[in-house]
């Protein structure tokens, strides 16, 4: 029971009502695949639906007790678990609704349970409310579904080109049910349901909310019922109803009443076109081979229903409408005609012979006034092409099967037009009893056909051409006859037509006039009734014999005009009198009036069709009828005549010849008063006809009709020396007239027509919009032009747009109207009730948004020109005047006045639409944002009004993408506003999102305006009261069909407006504000992501461009997710999208689109195993399928006239950035220079030529079109390819990296990478195709017969990446670093057969690779290094580089040399000489040099590696070349410049300083790595080396004195005392080549001074200043660095001390291998520096104490480094098991951001953790070789001295020869007269000094750490002389 009692949450008289007209929808109208299969389900469920027509489910006593109950025991709802407790308040509302209507308690539960989850979507209603709109729209989908399966079926009248399958199954489904008696069930509903009893009913009950809830409701039952009135229609339309059902439907008609104005509502309308496309019989006209139609005919078929319908017709009760009983009659009457004669008419020839009397009988019931009134009168008649076509049939029938009737009527109407004349005669009144059917039939006839909404010019029929005619087109056939001779029933009422014309009594004048005018209505129809008039007129020759023509011709009418003309210009007078007050008495009668306007009406339709007519009436040179009628518009005639006028003189102002002389005629004639007469003190014209005339009558028609006539010539021609020589030229008098007289003055006349204020008011803004939608600012409309008038300057008239625009521009009058204009409009609208002139109204509203747009749109290229041109005009932006206050609500709401025309976008979408794109324009700028906010929001109802106006544009499902523009069907153009009106919301949207909140992007999409926007806790609508957002109803856009295989309808349905949808959402993700709510949302919500990533990649074949911007911005956000859920260790979520992304398994989906538990536990780790299941691509691959590499180019123009070099000049001026940020070519101005170049153009072959040129133009602006698609379609896959690129980045670097184990990450990275290789070796290929020459070279780099094109242009950027692409590939063969353990090493052997490790065979198979493409890749490659875009040829030096690396062969080494390029390098430093030199200014160009630099240096560096390299290097004479650069001189001096100056405050553009060592380092490097290389020949090397040091002493003296500790200081004296150490030696003296004595001298010299400085810094790093170094180091290194740095910094002051000591050791060993020939570097004083250090009377030497004391220190930091080293090394191997605190701090090093550890997984921390660890082994394995040979260098320097000062120096005595050199003396840098005293006390300092300390910890060294090395025992050998020497002499 619980089940059977359960509630349907979606309620089932709504919810699958709504799916069912889905189904319905989607396979009648929209044909979707698969809808045939969905229909039938449908229908099987749905059956009782129909067959039940619209019967609620009954009332029950035990449904009513269980929602009692529902408040304490529950009640089960369908889908959830449990019961739901529900309030007492919803079940008494569900009890009123039950007995509201009449239907079960629990359907009526089920529909509050269902309003209370629509809430959100219908703001501002309670659930019950919205459960009366429910209830109402379900049954409208089920009436609309009947409608749409009738309408589908196969019959007689039309077809919907359907599948035959979907077609049988709607018949067998709608037979069935009319079977069942649905046309009684339908007319029982039409009886039943009125508006009125229902809106009481709903009264009574409270069911019935605000105005838009009631319009709402009204329009839904409105629907209904219309929708089943239609279902009758459309089934009569197909196949005629049964006996019995024709019968009801006449019974009912019986019954109908008409509506207060007389015509029949719509719903009645329908069931009488039914009735009388049931008694139709002239199908059968079209071909009575269709025997199956006669068949199913019962008027032929069954002569029971003949019998019974007549009987009913002609014997029945008196209908309560007798106009329509005659309408009936009438119909069944000329079905009886036509059967008679058709063979089977002969069984019914009982019947068929009543036609005359049931025709009297019609005519008796004034059936052609009815026809009128009734039918043609009915506002939905001209809404349905069936009912034209029936209602022509019906009238064309009677006037060919019933001609005898006819022409009764014609003998009729002539004996009563002459019974009038007769009483007129003799001064009585005219017999009451005259019938006027032929008066009623012509009115019906013109105004039927002057109608024509759906463009089908069925009054062709009435026309027979009397001449063969070239045009076939003009022959009036519509059905398909053959075209040599019309049908009969053409010439029949052709003949109609004439013989009506013919002696055509007083009385019937008007209506034939009416009927000719309807007639005439459309292009051929209006050819041939100016035929007709022309033909009646008598010939020139007969009018003089006195012959007069027919009264129904051009020759009388215009005749006529003239004699009114001349009569009435007597009577007027003269321009000072008061003529308009008093009328003369001889002027028109009412009957001529009648008549004239008639005629008039008559003219306007024909011009307004024909052109040929315009011209040839025009030119006449008799009738002249526009001077004729200027001149009546100077007498004295009414104003309605006048109107009538001025509206045919519109028509002919529609062809720009006649408009142009037109302009000067009304000029002339002074219609409006532009000249002023001296002495005249009244005005005259129209303004006076305006404030005299119309306003006391309270009726404008000649005002409106100006407007027009000026709209219409505005719009053809608008000269612009409009009046010159009597006035200043120009429109300006026109203007002022329309705005100032008309516009202004409109809102305060009085109108006896409540609707004619609104047609005023639309006729004067529409002359407005055109003025300003042709008006382009140009410069000369901001300069104040003279012209001379009658001798004197008066300023010329700008053009009217600029007065527009100035007026616009200004808190003026003008606006100020507009602006009211669109408040009042607004109100009004809020009403939803008709009231008169609405339609005036909402056409009014919508320019005044069209003026504000264009305002907007123009603005900013007028105030550019008038700032530009310093006009003395003041102006504001409409932006700021919109936030003016309003006069009428004292508040500044005009912008939000504009937006509530959002909210009626259903009922007014091109208002909606203009107010879109104005609030688009508006958005733009950021200083409005804030205050548009809080107008917006300031009241809670209105805006809660705007929200829901955006929400339902967005929301709206009428919108259709990709409809043309045309505007013939009026369905299909709302579809294209609505559209259009998301798109503008969308991008207003994306604009406001790019500037700072508050903005109203963020209050649109609902996000927290008044608090922080990272605040903000996005909810479903209606959860916590939050309302439906722009961003729910963006969601609701692209979630719509997700859930399907086929993916998201709104990527293929309209795929630009789901692009913008994407972009807005990835825009909330990416602002770091919104990116935290909106990403929570839509994965906890929506499932947003994974629903959407799913159904990658999007293919739309007409539209690619749309379909990539589509996944552009779709995986742009997904990197964003999995880079926010691996950062927060949202580690399931990251796993499923990369499942989703990577996997390349097989898996299906569930119904509801979600993966299985199988599939969601599964690890990433399945990506790549083997098996047998069939692989599937990887999504990630497919989507990088569906972006095609190629691109097809629009071909090069082909001109004829124009010069191609020059239209590529105007097309690139013409080029703009559009919104997506395309630079595309402006068509529309492209086309408007090009034309007005042919219009420029004179001469008479100018003018022959002219279509050919208009034909090229055409050409060209296809070509643009073109260029523009393939601009567009490169720049989506550019973005397209981007995206991706970063999804994958994403994947690869920020995901975990356990969820992508290592193996299969590369796995997948080479999947990528093949793909990515093939796609560009195919386009590369396609490309090659063109030019057999080519051919592939390597990775697709280049090609040797390619290079030229390549290196010319768009190539080189593809190359520079491919080179990337290539470098990173080779970076995966580095060896990554090892830590140094320092253990024994392998011995040479073991080594040399070891097997080949994976990194070292990968080397070997890559460098194969390369070698296998031969000379032409180096070529390439060597070429860019040298030449090109700075990006490629640091790419391809970094290339070189890393081949040159692992090229064991030198194979490439070789080729360079040989080639010339190493030269070519070489020399190439002069040229980067005064590049460089600039980057030494403080304020440096771009620092482009530099990196060049750098990478070349990096690269000769590379060469100088092997000796071949460095001696190639100086036989190019690399060292020459640096000697030779000045950069190197230019060291910054100033201390605040060197350091401080002019650093970039982002830190990126280094000091002046920090850039000079950039250029010093990598040559010092690059020096000493050749002389590293260059052992044999050192010789060469250093004295080119010394020459450098030579030329720059001055900077070198200076750096080595410098006090500066930063580490570029301390890596500049590294490199500087390493080669120094290796070159200032006097070695270099002994150079093969001849010197002279003095230059001899010299470099001595230098050498000296090299050798002191190096000692001198010795004595400052190694002596006391040590300590103060030590703590300048640690203040330099910032807090955040400062281990890595210290570290560094640690490792270049040892390599300094170990430089300077090798240095001391090498001048040793080369002043004399014998100690007693010894060179001695330190003075004999073994004692430790203390304080400043103070030398022995050899001041300037340094003491040997210094080297004991670098000894010492040397040993202590040896241990203390050692000690680091065998802890990290413990660390390293349990890396795994240290406390989370200590990888913490290891990692901080490698981590930037004090936060960045924390967000680390642990498995990445522990590989960073390890990374530093090898990093500090190194670090001090590096130091220990350093202080190992500092100690040894150190121990041999030291038994040097010592051994020549205790063995073999003789002490001086004062009283000795100073000279030095002698025997026995030292020779050294000043050390001499060593005293006895000295070495004494030498002896005794290393004796102390040299303690068994330091000894055992010598020894201790050697033993820790020089075992693994080759000098083994050297340390012991040293310390053992040294303590022998100290013990041995004394």
């Amino acid at each position: 029971m619980a089940t059977q009692m359960a509630v349907n949450s979606g309620a089932s008289l709504w919810g699958p009502l709504k799916e069912l007209w889905e189904a319905v929808e989607g396979a009648i109208w929209r044909r979707q695949p698969e809808s045939v299969y969905l229909l039938d389900l449908q229908l099987k469920k749905h059956k009782p639906s129909f067959l039940t027509l619209f019967k609620n489910p009954m009332k029950s006593t035990e449904q009513r007790e269980k929602v009692r109950k529902a408040s304490t025991e529950g009640i089960a709802v369908q889908g959830q678990q449990g019961v739901r407790l529900l309030p007492e308040q919803l079940i008494s509302e569900a009890f009123i609704l039950s007995d509201l209507f009449d239907l079960g308690e629990l359907a009526a539960l089920e529909l509050l349970l269902a309003g209370e989850h629509q809430q959100p979507h219908f703001p501002g209603l309670t659930r019950g409310l919205v459960a009366v709109l429910l209830y109402w729209d379900g049954k409208r989908c089920v009436a609309n579904s009947l409608r749409s399966l009738i309408q589908s079926r196969h019959g007689k009248t039309f077809t919907l080109d359907l599948s035959p399958e979907l077609v049988n199954l709607t018949m067998r489904f709608t037979d069935e049910l009319m079977a069942q008696g649905l046309t009684k069930q339908i007319l029982n509903l039409l009886s039943d349901i009125s508006v009125t009893r229902e809106f009481e009913r709903l009264q009574k009950e409270r069911g019935l909310g605000n105005e838009k809830h009631r319009k709402e409701v009204s329009d839904l039952i409105k629907e209904c019922r219309q929708s089943l009135a239609e279902c009758l229609f459309a089934w009569t339309c197909q196949s005629p109803l049964s006996k019995e059902d024709t019968l009801t439907l006449i019974g009912h008609l019986e019954t109908v009443t008409a509506e207060a104005d007389g015509s029949l509502d719509s719903v009645n309308l329908a069931l009488v076109m039914a009735l009388l496309y049931c008694l139709d019989v002239s199908f059968l006209e079209q071909g009575t081979e269709d025997r199956e139609g006669i068949h199913a005919l019962p008027l032929l078929t069954e002569k029971q229903y003949v019998a019974a319908v007549h009987s009913r017709l002609v014997e029945g009760q008196a209908w309560k409408l007798p106009g329509l009983q005659a309408v009936v009659q009438l119909a069944w009457a000329l079905s009886l005609r036509a059967v008679s004669q058709l063979p089977q008419g002969a069984a019914l020839v009982e019947f068929t012979e009543a036609d005359e009397a049931l025709a009297d009988q019609a005519l008796l019931g004034g059936v052609f006034l009815f026809l009128t009134e009734g039918i043609l009168g009915s506002d939905g008649f001209s809404q349905e092409e069936f009912y034209t076509r029936r209602l022509h049939s019906l009238i064309t029938d009677f006037l060919a099967l019933m001609p005898m009737k006819v022409k009764q009527l014609r003998n009729r109407a002539d004996e009563d037009a002459r019974l009038i004349h007769m009483a007129l005669q003799m001064g009585s009144e005219p017999p009451s009893s005259l019938r006027k059917d032929l008066d009623h039939l012509m009115i019906l006839i013109g105004e039927f056909y002057s109608k024509d909404p759906f463009e089908l010019e069925l009054a062709l029929e009435f026309w027979c051409p009397s001449e063969s005619l070239q045009h076939t087109s003009l022959t009036g056939s519509f059905l398909g006859v053959p075209l040599q001779r019309p049908p009969h029933k053409q010439v029949v009422l052709s003949k109609f037509v004439r013989q009506m014309g013919d002696l055509l009594p007083a009385t019937l004048y008007i209506p034939y006039l009416r009927m000719l005018k309807g007639l005439a209505n459309g292009p051929q129809c209006s050819h041939y009734c100016f035929s007709l008039l022309k033909t009646n007129g008598a010939p020139h020759e007969n009018r003089q014999a006195g012959v007069s023509g027919s009264v129904v011709s051009w020759e009388h009418f215009f005749h006529s005009l003239m004699l009114y003309h001349e009569n009435l210009r007597r009577d007027v007078p003269s321009a000072d009198s008061m003529q308009y007050r008093h009328p003369p008495i001889r002027g028109i009668t009412q009957r001529e009036l009648e008549g004239l306007t008639a005629f008039l009406q008559l003219l306007t339709t024909i011009i307004t069709w024909s052109e040929n007519a315009r011209l040839a009436l025009c030119e006449h040179p008799q009738w002249t009828p526009v001077v004729v009628m200027l001149g009546l518009l100077q007498c004295s005639v009414q104003p309605v005549l006048k109107a009538q006028i001025l509206h045919a003189l519109a028509a002919f102002g529609k062809s720009p010849e006649i408009a142009a002389s037109l302009w000067q005629s009304l000029e002339y004639t002074q219609i409006l008063q532009t000249v002023k007469v001296p002495g005249q003190r009244q005005a005259a014209g129209i303004e006076v006809e305006l404030n005299e005339i119309e306003s006391s009558c309270e009726e404008y028609p000649l005002t409106r009709a100006f407007c027009h006539l000026i709209s219409t010539l505005v719009e053809s021609a608008l000269p612009v020396n409009l009046g010159a020589g009597l006035r200043a030229p120009g429109f300006q008098p026109y203007l002022d007239f329309l705005r100032d007289s008309v516009f202004l003055a409109f809102p305060t006349r009085a109108y006896r027509r409540p609707a004619e204020k609104w047609e005023v008011a639309e006729a004067v803004l529409e002359v407005f919009h055109k003025l300003l939608r042709v008006y382009e600012p140009q410069p000369a409309d901001f300069l104040q032009e003279m012209v001379e008038l009658q001798g004197e300057q008066m300023p010329a008239h700008k053009p009217p747009g600029h007065s527009l625009m100035f007026h616009l521009l200004n808190d003026s009058p003008t606006l100020s109207l507009c602006l009211s204009l669109l408040e009042e409009g607004a109100c009004q609208l809020d009403t939803y009730a008709p009231f008169p002139g609405k339609k005036q109204l909402e056409s009014a509203v919508l320019h005044c948004l069209c003026l504000l747009e264009l305002a907007l749109q123009k603005e900013v290229t007028f105030m550019d020109l008038l700032r530009e041109s310093q006009t003395s005009l003041l102006v504001s932006p409409v932006e700021q005047l919109l936030q003016g206050v309003s006069a009428r609500s004292r508040q500044a709401d005009h912008i939000t006045n504009i937006a509530r025309y959002l909210y009626h976008s259903s009922s007014n979408p091109d208002a909606a639409f203009q107010s879109a794109k104005i609030l688009r324009r508006i958005a733009r700028y950021p200083n409005i944002q804030s205050r548009l906010v809080g107008d917006f929001t300031h009241d809670q109802a209105v805006s809660k009004k705007l929200m829901a106006g955006f929400v339902e544009c967005l929301d709206s499902e009428e919108a259709q993408e990709g409809v043309a523009a045309d505007d013939s069907d009026p369905e299909k153009r709302v579809a294209r506003i609505h559209h259009e009106t998301k798109i503008h919301i969308l991008n207003l949207l994306i604009t406001s999102l790019e500037l700072k909140g508050p903005n109203l992007g963020l209050y649109l999409l609902g996000y927290e305006v008044k608090k922080p926007v990272s605040s903000t806790n996005l909810q479903d609508p209606g959860v916590l009261g939050c309302p439906r957002s722009c961003l729910h109803a963006i969601l609701s856009l692209l979630q719509r069909g997700s859930e399907w295989r086929t993916g998201p309808v709104l990527t293929k349905q309209a795929p630009q407006l789901a692009e913008l949808c994407y972009q807005v959402i990835y825009q909330l993700c990416a602002c770091p504000d919104t990116s935290g709510p909106t990403m929570r949302y839509l994965r906890t919500s929506q499932d947003f992501l994974f629903s959407h990533l799913q159904h990658l990649p999007f293919i739309v074949p007409e539209n690619e461009i749309a379909a990539l911007s589509q996944m552009s911005w779709l995986m742009k956000t997904a990197a964003i997710e999995l880079r926010v859920t691996s950062l927060n260790r949202q580690r399931s979520h990251t796993q499923r999208l990369l499942n989703l992304l990577l996997d390349d398994q097989p898996h299906t989906l569930h119904a509801d689109g979600e993966t299985g538990m199988e599939e969601e536990s599964r690890s990433v780790s399945g990506f790549l195993h083997f098996g047998t299941v069939s692989k599937v691509r990887r999504r990630l691959l497919s989507v990088l399928d569906a972006i095609d590499f190629s691109q097809e180019a629009p071909e090069l123009l082909q001109l004829d006239f124009f010069e191609r070099a020059q239209i590529e000049q105007v097309i690139t001026n013409c080029e703009h950035v559009n919104e997506q940020g395309h630079t595309v070519c402006n068509v529309k101005l492209l086309h408007r220079v090009l034309v007005a170049e042919i219009n420029a153009l004179q001469g008479m072959a100018a003018i022959g030529q002219r279509p050919l040129l208009l034909e090229e133009v055409n050409s060209i602006l296809q070509q643009v079109v073109e260029r523009n698609r393939v601009r567009c379609s490169l720049n989506a896959k550019r973005h397209a390819l981007q995206s991706w690129r970063s999804l994958v980045e994403t994947i690869l670097t920020a995901c975990p990296s356990e969820l992508i184990p290592a193996d299969q990450r590369q796995l997948i990275i080479r999947d990528l990478l093949l793909d990515l290789h093939d796609k560009v070796g195919k386009l590369m290929r396609r490309k090659m195709l063109l030019n057999e020459e080519q051919h592939v070279i390597c990775f697709s780099l280049s090609s040797s017969s390619a290079n030229r094109c390549y290196l010319s242009g768009g190539f080189q950027r593809l190359r520079a990446h491919l080179y990337g692409a290539l470098l990173y590939y080779l970076q995966i063969a580095q060896k990554p670093e090892e830590p140094e353990t320092l253990q024994t090493g392998n011995s040479m052997w073991e080594r040399l057969t070891a097997p080949e490790d994976c990194f070292s065979k990968l080397q070997r198979e890559n460098l194969a690779i390369i070698e296998s493409y031969g000379t032409a890749l180096m070529e390439v490659v060597c070429r860019d290094a040298c030449d090109g875009h700075e990006i490629g040829r640091m790419l391809a030096l970094a290339v070189l580089d890393r081949v040159l690396s692992i090229d064991r062969q030198c194979q490439w080494l070789v080729y360079l040399c040989n080639s010339g390029y190493l030269r070519v390098l070489v020399e190439s430093l002069r040229q980067d000489d005064a590049a460089l030199q600039t980057l030494l200014t403080p304020q440096p160009p771009l620092l482009k040099p530099l990196y060049i630099y750098e990478s070349k240096m990096a690269l000769l560096t590379r060469v100088a590696k092997t000796a071949q390299g460095a001696m190639e290097l100086l036989r190019c004479g690399l060292i020459g070349q640096l000697v030779e650069c000045q950069v190197f001189h230019m060291l910054p001096q100033n201390d605040a410049l060197r350091v401080f100056g002019q650093r970039d405050p982002s830190g990126f553009i280094p000091s002046p300083l920090e850039r000079y060592r950039q250029i010093l380092l990598p040559t010092l490097r690059l020096m000493q790595v050749i002389l590293t290389s260059t052992t044999t020949q050192h010789q060469q090397g250093a004295a080119q080396v010394l020459q450098w040091l030579i030329v720059h002493s001055d900077v070198i003296q200076s750096i080595l004195h410098d006090q500066d500790m930063s580490m570029g200081a301390l890596q500049e004296l590294s490199l500087l005392t390493a080669i120094i150490s290796k070159t200032a030696l006097p070695g270099a003296l002994e150079m093969g080549q001849e010197v002279n004595s003095a230059a001899l001298m010299e470099l001595q010299g230098h050498i000296g001074r090299f050798q002191r400085q190096a000692l001198s810094l010795l004595v400052r790093l190694v002596g006391t200043d040590r300590a103060r170094y030590l703590k300048q180091i640690e203040e330099t290194v910032s807090p955040g660095d400062l281990a890595e740095k210290r570290e560094e910094m640690e490792v270049a002051m040892q390599q300094i001390c170990a430089n300077i000591m090798e240095y001391c050791q090498t001048l040793l060993l080369q002043s004399s291998a014998e100690a007693q020939f010894s060179l001695c570097l330190f003075s004999p004083s073994a004692s430790e520096p203390a304080g400043q250090y103070v030398a022995v009377p050899s001041a300037r030497v340094p003491s040997l104490g210094l080297v004991l004391l670098l000894l010492k220190n040397s040993a202590t930091d040896f241990f203390r480094y050692h000690d680091s080293h065998r802890q990290s090394l413990n660390k390293l191997e349990r890396v795994e098991q240290l406390p989370p605190e200590e990888l913490k701090e290891l990692c901080q090093v490698l981590v930037s951001g004090s936060g960045g550890v924390e967000k680390i997984p642990s498995v990445q921390r522990n590989v960073l953790a390890k990374r530093r660890l090898v990093q500090l082994v190194n670090n001090r394995a590096k130091l220990l070789a350093l202080c190992s040979y500092i100690i040894e260098t150190c121990l041999f320097v030291i038994w040097r001295h010592l051994e020549f000062y205790l063995l073999y120096c003789t002490p001086t005595d004062p009283k000795d020869s100073l000279l030095p050199g002698y025997r026995g003396q030292p020779r050294g840098l000043s050390v001499s007269r060593v005293s006895q005293q000295d070495l004494e006390q030498l002896q005794s300092d290393v004796a102390n000094s040299f303690n068994e300390p330091l000894q055992r910890k010598l020894l201790e060294v050697e033993g820790l750490y020089s075992k693994t090395r080759s000098r083994h025992t050297f340390i012991q050998a040293l310390t053992r002389r040294i303590r022998g020497l100290g013990l041995s002499r004394f």
